[in-house]
């Protein structure tokens, strides 16, 4: 029995050298690869010679109403040009704002979700195929540290920034149109999941004497009819919502392979988890 124990660890031992020396490169590998190809999703070359980034249009809308309509030009994580048609409920008007030719409008969930990229893609370049893994821990370190900038990527895609009513009002956008933007509505733009979004707010003007409770709403992705806020000493209520959104391929490119990566880290580490179920007592 002692011999036979021996001989499973001697074969355990050999096939755990090997996974640190040949599988663990093999898995970077990998993951170098499926990385570079989201990496270059976020700058799609333009078929000039200049070798620009892609230009790509989009035209946001909904099923559900025919109240609002966007066309946008995203070019990487910038908004090059942006245009809006509001249909006013009243009158039933409708009003057209387009973006400043010479303003610029950068997607920071975009951006980050690709600084998140190019950290990880850092990290594993930093173990060369000359590099020899010691420990399963330190293959565990450097996976932990490559999945930890791989879910932030994600995040920064599937969750959109919870915003008060206040910081929507003051992040800039609505002095990038022209005509400016009536002072009852406000804009913004975001990113959910493979998703481009813009949400509209009109407004009604709280009188000083308004017999209605004031109550500031918190932070939300989307405020509902109803909220309230202050701003530049005026209270406003927001009375109708409109939220049209457009489906961006790469961006579910993307994710796709930042799942597929999570789980080549994650798959990695399960080996090595069975290897120290056999070595409770010994450092991996």
């Amino acid at each position: 029995m002692a011999a036979a124990n021996q001989t499973e660890r001697a074969v355990l031992d050999e096939e755990f050298k090997w996974l640190l020396r040949e599988e663990a490169h093999s898995v970077l590998k990998q993951l170098q690869d499926i990385l570079k190809e989201a990496f270059r999703r976020f700058s799609l070359p333009s078929e000039g010679p200049e070798n620009q980034t892609k230009q790509e249009n989009f035209i946001l809308s909904s099923s559900t109403t025919d109240q609002v309509r966007g066309i946008l030009t995203l070019q990487g994580e910038t908004l090059c040009q942006a245009g809006q048609n509001l249909r006013t409920l009243k009158s039933k008007v409708l009003l057209i704002f387009l973006f400043k030719s010479f303003m610029l409008w950068e997607m920071e969930q975009i951006q980050d979700a690709r600084n998140h990229v190019t950290q990880a893609l850092h990290l594993l370049n930093s173990r060369d195929d000359g590099y020899v893994f010691k420990t399963g821990s330190e293959v565990n370190k450097l996976m932990d540290a490559v999945m930890l900038q791989l879910t932030r990527a994600r995040n920064r895609l599937t969750t959109p920034a919870s915003l008060t009513l206040p910081e929507t009002a003051a992040n800039g956008l609505t002095k990038m149109f022209t005509p400016s933007l009536p002072s009852e509505v406000l804009v913004n733009f975001y990113v959910n999941m493979n998703k481009l979004c813009l949400t509209v707010y009109q407004l009604h003007f709280l009188q000083p004497n308004s017999a209605k409770h004031f109550k500031p709403s918190g932070s939300a992705v989307l405020h509902n009819p109803g909220s309230m806020f202050e701003y530049n000493n005026q209270r406003w209520e927001v009375t109708h919502v409109h939220k049209v959104e457009c489906v961006v391929p790469w961006l579910n490119d993307t994710l796709v392979f930042l799942t597929i990566a999570l789980q080549l880290c994650q798959q990695l580490k399960d080996k090595i988890s069975v290897f120290s179920s056999y070595w409770s007592s010994r450092h991996i």
